[in-house]
């Protein structure tokens, strides 16, 4: 047997035995294909993680940045809820602002009507 072949045959063997069959060379590039995607994607996360930690370092440094340093130091231990929470605030503030301006206006047009 040819033993640089061996190692594809075991992966191919390893591949049907989860699938419960031997896939196509199609469904078996496409799974590649995903697997590369999946790689890239954790790279990226990483990359991104070690940035958010650098800027956390210096965050911690500099006292007038530590409200920033929670913030990231929040995101890294709970990316999802810390989305969320970003998110409901922005929208809360938006809203609120836009009412605020709304507000003002009406009250700027009552007291110019008062006065005039």
């Amino acid at each position: 047997m040819n033993s640089a072949s061996d190692p594809k045959l075991e992966i191919d063997l390893e591949q049907a035995r989860r699938h419960g069959r031997w896939l196509s060379d199609d469904e078996q590039a496409s799974l590649e294909a995903q697997e590369r995607q999946r790689q890239q994607l954790l790279a990226t996360q990483q990359l991104h993680r070690g940035k958010l930690l650098l800027l956390l370092a210096v965050s911690v440094v500099i006292p007038p940045l530590w409200p920033l340093a929670l913030a990231v130091c929040l995101y890294l231990l709970f990316p999802v809820s810390t989305k969320r929470f970003a998110l409901t605030a922005g929208v809360t503030l938006l809203v609120i602002g836009m009412a605020l301006a709304a507000l003002i206006t009406a009250l700027l047009v009552a007291l110019l009507v008062a006065l005039f």
